[in-house]
């Protein structure tokens, strides 16, 4: 890439996370807004110098860099067209199944791709915390729960930050998360399994988003909670997400690499 002007195309740019992405980048000295995808008709608030794409290969086009905060119906499209673009993706999408997530992966062998639940660097340093803590409090000893709440309009739970820090735990105990998590209890479910991961979804209101995880025996409780007051850090950890990527070579990337934590477990 090396551009000394960044060109990145935002995918659902009429989004909630779109257009807050769109006042990051314009205010950004070394970047530009290369234009957006969307299938939206509402653009009233999108000025009218702003490309906009109904199809992301257009878009593609035009960028250096694609942040895609979408939705997951529209990720294998978009991973097809990302295929040797030689274009960064910065993909912040939730809900992947594995088919896709497994062709996310393929793509990441052409261009470089940094993918994460949350793009928030509290959340970043929260999971690596959690998987510490998780590595020192035997399984037997601590139960294991994560307790997320959003807005109203949020389409899937567990959130997939909640399943990130659920991975966190559960690969520092050197489990399989699938294997072992209890998502939405109901009914007469039996006694808790010592080794369980349980996850707490709470919806309402506006509710950026809430993540806790907790550590619980028989005689202490150890809780690391954090709090989005503003979906303006998601968009801010984007664009830095976006700048750290050029010239990166083709690799699945994540928050702890651009905060440079990758060496760090």
């Amino acid at each position: 890439m090396n551009k000394s002007v960044l060109r990145i195309g935002i995918a659902g740019i009429t989004g909630r996370i779109g257009r807050l992405l769109m006042k990051e980048i314009t205010a950004q000295n070394n970047a530009v807004l290369a234009g957006g995808t969307s299938l939206s008709k509402d653009i009233h608030d999108i000025p009218d110098s702003v490309l906009i794409f109904t199809d992301i290969k257009d878009l593609v086009k035009k960028s250096d860099v694609i942040i895609d905060f979408t939705n997951a119906t529209a990720t294998e499209a978009h991973a097809k067209a990302l295929n040797n673009s030689k274009i960064a993706w910065i993909l912040g999408t939730t809900g992947i199944s594995e088919s896709v997530q497994t062709l996310v992966q393929q793509t990441a062998k052409t261009i470089p791709i940094v993918q994460a639940a949350n793009f928030s660097p509290g959340v970043t340093l929260i999971t690596k915390l959690v998987f510490e803590l998780a590595k020192a409090l035997p399984a037997d000893q601590y139960d294991a729960e994560i307790v997320e709440t959003h807005h109203r309009q949020k389409i899937d739970a567990p959130s997939g930050t909640a399943l990130a820090i659920g991975e966190s735990i559960a690969r520092a105990r050197k489990v399989n998360l699938k294997s072992i998590a209890e998502i939405g209890r109901k009914g007469v479910t039996g006694a808790r399994k010592k080794d369980a991961i349980g996850f707490a979804s709470l919806r309402g209101g506006q509710i950026v988003g809430e993540h806790s995880a907790l550590f619980i025996s028989d005689v202490e409780e150890i809780a690391l909670t954090h709090k989005a007051f503003d979906r303006r850090i998601f968009a801010k950890g984007a664009v830095r997400s976006a700048f750290w990527s050029v010239d990166k070579p083709a690799g699945l990337y994540n928050m702890d690499h651009v905060l440079g934590l990758d060496s760090i477990q």
